[in-house]
C-alpha cells in the first residue's frame, strides 16, 4: 500500500486510538486514545496481536494497530538552518571542506543577490517537509538575520503559520556574521525578536575579538531578557582550545537566572579542552543548566581539517555531557548546503552518528537512545505537554522496530505519524520475500516486514 504523506491529509484530528502499542520503559502493550489533540487515556492493551507483533496494522475508521510495535513521541529537530537548505553549490562549493569557507560562501551568495523570498521559502518547506516524512514534528530552525531586509526571517515567519498544521516551528534570530563583526547586526537580531522570533541566537567565536565574543553573550542574554525570550548560541564551533565561551555563557545563565532556557549549540572547542579544564567546567554547565545541540555528522565533514594525524574528530564531549546530567539533543544542523552537501532530516541517521562518535555503544544509552532525539531536545525547546502520557499533546510516531536499540541497528520506517492529534502520514511496513534458487526451484521462501 502507497504512503499517504501529504500532512495533514486526513483532516483535523478526530478521536483515534492507537492499538496494541509498545511504549519505552513499560511492560505490555497498550491501546492509546487519542482526542481534541491530546492523549485521553493509556489502557493496558484490550487484545494482543495474535501473531506477536507482525500483523497488519490498519484498521477500520482512523484507527491503528500497532501490533507491538513501539510509539514514541515525534521526534524534534533542535538544531538546523531552513533557510540555507538546497543551496549547496550556489555560488560556488565550498572546496576546503571548512566551516570558514562556507561562511564566506555564504556571505558572497548574499552579496550577489541570490537570496529570493519565495525560493528560501520554498526550499525551506522542502526542507521540513523531508524531515516531517521522517517523523520530526518539532523544528527549531536558526534563521540569518545579518542582512537588512530579513528576508529568510520573513520567509520562515509565513512557513511557520502555513505548516503549523503539520510541523511546530521554533525560529532562532541568528546572526551568521556576526553582531559586532556586521555592521548594525545587534539591532537586526533585536528587530527580529521584536517582530516574532522565538529564541536569540549568536556566534560569539566569530566577533572580531574575545572581548566583543563576551560583550555579545551579555548583549544576547539582554536581549533574553528584553523579549522573555530562550537562548540558543552557536557557541566555540571551532577548532580551538582557547575559545571558551561555553563558559561564559553558563555565567550569564547563573546570573540571570536563566536556568534551563539556554541551549550551547555545537561547543566544538570542548573537544580540544585539557582535562583539568573541563573538570572544573562541567560541574558549572550543571549549575547553570545548560542544554546542548551536537551535530555530529556535520561537525565531523567540517571539524578536524589542517591537522596531521591523529585527525581530531571535533565532536564535543557527549559522553562527560550525558554522565553529568546534562541533556544532549543530535541534530541535523544542515541539509544540501555550504557547510554540509548530504542531510535528509532524518533524526535517527545523527542519533546513530552520535553514539557512535561519542562512544555511548553501552546497553543503558542504547536502551535510552531516543532521548537524544525526543526528551532532551523538547526541554531544550521549551516544550510543554510532550511526551507519553493521559493529557499531552498526541504528537506520536509508531516505529517499524520495538526498541530504542532496534531503532538506532535497522533505522526503521514510520507507520504513523499524529501531531497534536492530526495524523500526518500512515504507510504501510515494508515487505520481503527471500528466495534461495537452486536452478528453476525455489527450496526455501519467506517474508518478513
Amino acid at each position: 500500500m502507497q504512503a499517504d504523506r501529504s500532512p495533514g491529509a486526513r483532516g483535523k484530528g478526530t478521536a483515534v486510538q492507537i492499538r496494541n502499542a509498545r511504549l519505552r520503559g513499560r511492560e505490555g502493550l497498550v491501546d492509546i486514545a487519542v482526542g481534541d489533540g491530546r492523549i485521553t487515556s493509556i489502557r493496558p492493551a484490550a487484545v494482543a496481536p495474535a501473531d506477536g507483533g507482525q500483523s497488519d496494522r490498519t484498521t477500520a475508521s482512523a484507527d491503528f494497530d500497532a501490533a507491538g510495535r513501539l510509539v514514541s513521541p515525534q521526534f524534534v529537530e533542535n538544531h538546523i538552518h531552513l533557510d540555507y537548505a538546497k543551496t549547496a553549490g550556489v555560488p560556488r562549493d565550498n572546496a576546503s571542506g571548512t566551516l570558514f569557507e562556507a561562511i564566506d560562501i555564504w556571505r558572497d551568495r548574499k552579496a550577489q543577490g541570490l537570496q529570493h523570498h519565495d525560493r528560501i521559502k520554498d526550499n525551506a518547506r522542502a526542507a521540513a517537509l523531508s524531515a516531517a516524512s521522517h517523523g520530526v514534528g518539532y523544528v527549531r530552525t536558526h534563521v540569518d538575520v545579518t542582512d537588512p531586509d530579513l528576508t529568510a526571517f520573513y520567509a520562515l515567519r509565513e512557513l511557520k503559520e502555513e505548516i503549523a498544521a503539520w510541523c511546530s516551528l521554533q525560529i532562532v534570530a541568528f546572526p551568521q556574521n556576526g553582531i559586532y563583526a556586521f555592521d548594525g547586526g545587534d539591532a537586526l537580531v533585536d528587530r527580529a525578536l521584536s517582530e516574532g522570533a522565538d529564541v536569540v541566537g549568536g556566534i560569539p567565536h566569530l566577533e572580531p575579538s574575545w572581548s566583543d565574543g563576551e560583550r555579545s553573550v551579555a548583549f544576547l542574554f539582554d536581549l533574553a531578557e528584553k523579549h522573555e525570550a530562550l537562548v540558543d548560541i552557536h557557541c566555540d564551533e571551532i577548532d580551538d582550545p582557547q575559545s571558551r565561551f561555553v563558559d561564559v555563557m553558563a555565567a550569564e545563565a547563573r546570573a540571570r537566572g536563566l536556568h534551563g532556557r539556554v541551549t550551547v549549540s555545537h561547543a566544538v572547542a570542548m573537544a580540544y579542552y585539557a582535562p583539568g579544564y573541563l573538570a572544573r567546567l562541567l560541574p558549572k554547565l550543571v549549575e547553570a543548566d545548560l542544554g546542548f545541540a551536537i551535530a555530529p555528522n556535520e561537525n565531523l565533514q567540517l571539524q578536524g581539517r589542517g591537522f596531521g594525524p591523529p585527525t581530531p574528530r571535533g565532536v564535543a564531549p557527549v559522553r562527560d555531557l550525558v554522565e553529568w546530567g546534562l541533556p544532549v539533543a543530535f541534530c541535523q544542523d544542515s541539509m544540501e548546503d555550504p557547510w554540509y552537501p548530504m542531510g535528509a532530516g532524518d533524526p535517527v541517521r545523527n542519533l546513530d552518528a552520535g553514539l557512535h562518535v561519542a562512544h555511548l555503544l553501552t546497553t543503558d544509552h542504547l536502551d535510552a537512545a531516543l532521548d537524544f532525539i525526543t526528551v532532551s531536545p523538547a526541554r531544550n525547546l521549551g516544550l510543554e505537554d510532550y511526551g507519553i502520557r493521559e493529557g499531552a499533546h498526541a504528537d506520536l510516531l509508531v516505529l517499524d522496530a520495538q526498541t530504542d536499540r532496534e531503532v538506532v541497528r535497522e533505522h526503521p520506517d514510520v507507520l504513523l505519524s499524529l501531531h497534536r492529534g492530526v495524523e500526518v502520514f500512515r504507510q504501510e511496513p515494508r515487505t520481503r520475500t527471500w528466495s534461495t534458487q537452486v536452478g528453476n526451484t525455489t527450496v526455501e521462501e519467506r517474508t518478513e516486514s
